[in-house]
């Protein structure tokens, strides 16, 4: 078998591109239904694109489980966010005369099912997901997960930043060690105090300058508060992608499935540079796309164009009228469109606006970001693999319902 197997990534642009524009025509038609075949046709697409030593994973989630999952989780949500909030409104009105209290409490209450539902959606992910005929598998410990990310978030927040990497380290390894490859155990090793390097350096760097140039502004009114923002917000955020790319390194790295390890070497400036391209030919297609249809639009309310008193309602200087040319006496004045038919012609344009973005944004990003992570990854020791067997089949009644409900935790 070798020393080493190299992951292959079999995908191309074009392939899912009319996959993608597809499903999600499909979806629109159908007003939504459509959506869990979307999801898992594109899942198959990439599952079998990433192909460890050339054998390609295999997804075999169903689309009708979905359905029925989302809909079992949309019933459940509905009481909860039903019954529980309305108890909460008439208690804040009841004792604060204010519905800030009821909000508030609403929100942390929300979060502990976002982060139950997270881990949920991963574990019915793997329960679906195969590789070599043999079935990847995740132990229950949802709601361990869900106090688990709300104690770590408090802890980050009260540090102000500091302890990220503490938080990333331990909920990995939370998810990692449960997570089942046939008979084998995954397991994360490593120590969260070796992830703070440049990246974490320039995290921080990034928070506690927009923090100081926002209070600034905020206090003060300094001009230059903005322009500070400007260059601490770009910084916050090429941090936080090269955060993300050494931490996946690093525990990737210190990752076990029995005798067999992990080598992943994904390069930052690769990855910098997909998501600032894919995010900039996203906006101007996007953009344009909706520039072009609120400008069709303006002009069918406007037939005759912006006139003066228009330009001067939207705040506008009109520069030197145009001198008159005389008309003909029976020329038709243009008529604006009825407005069920601008209605009518916002539909559409909304819809396309979407559904574009969403392609788009399998073409742009995550097609390359999945190929560039999955070519540089290697798994050593693949000889371990043969004293790997079978695991039983997690049937998973509700499928990934509460992560679709709440719109979470679902990749691709």
């Amino acid at each position: 078998m070798g020393s080493a197997l190299h992951t292959e990534f079999a995908g191309q642009r074009r392939a899912l591109f009319w996959l993608a524009l597809r499903t999600a025509l499909l979806t629109v038609l159908t007003l939504g239904i459509y959506r869990f075949w979307m999801k898992t046709r594109l899942r198959r697409y990439y599952w079998s694109s990433v192909r460890p030593g050339g054998v390609p994973l295999e997804y075999a989630g169903e689309p009708l489980e979905k359905l029925l999952g989302f809909l079992v989780a949309v019933v459940v949500m509905a009481f909860y966010l039903g019954v529980v909030n309305l108890v909460l409104m008439f208690a804040s009105f009841s004792l604060l005369n204010s519905a800030m209290a009821a909000y508030a409490i609403s929100f942390a209450g929300v979060l502990p099912v976002i982060f139950y539902a997270s881990y949920r959606a991963r574990r019915y992910i793997l329960a679906r997901t195969r590789w070599r005929g043999l079935r990847f598998g995740m132990v229950p410990g949802a709601w361990g997960y869900a106090w688990r990310c709300i104690a770590h978030w408090m802890v980050t927040l009260l540090s102000l930043g500091l302890l990220l990497p503490r938080q990333t380290f331990w909920l990995e390894k939370y998810r990692a060690d449960r997570t089942r490859y046939g008979s084998a155990a995954l397991e994360q090793g490593g120590s969260w105090r070796k992830m703070y390097g440049a990246a974490m350096l320039h995290v921080l760097i990034g928070v506690f300058a927009s923090l100081l140039f926002l209070i600034v502004g905020l206090n003060g009114g300094e001009p230059g508060a903005l322009w500070g923002l400007c260059l601490s917000l770009p910084w916050l955020l090429l941090g936080l992608i090269a955060y993300r790319v050494e931490t996946f390194r690093y525990l990737t790295n210190h990752k076990r499935l029995g005798g067999v390890g992990f080598e992943a070497a994904p390069r930052l400036g690769r990855v910098a540079w997909i998501t600032l391209r894919g995010w900039l030919g996203i906006g101007l297609v996007v953009g344009g796309l909706a520039t072009l249809g609120a400008v069709a639009i303006t002009f069918a309310v406007h037939p005759g164009g912006f006139d003066v008193e228009l330009m001067e309602e939207m705040g506008i200087e009109p520069g030197e009228a145009e001198p008159e040319t005389a008309e003909a006496p029976d020329a038709p004045e243009p008529q604006a469109l009825p407005d069920w038919v601008v209605f009518a012609a916002l539909i559409p344009l909304y819809f396309a606006v979407f559904t574009l973005y969403g392609v788009l944004r399998h073409i742009f990003l995550t097609l390359p970001l999945a190929r560039h992570y999955a070519e540089t990854l290697t798994l050593t020791n693949p000889d371990a693999l043969e004293a790997i067997t079978q695991r039983a089949r997690d049937p998973f009644a509700e499928a990934e319902g509460f992560a679709d409900a709440l719109d979470v935790g679902a990749a691709f």
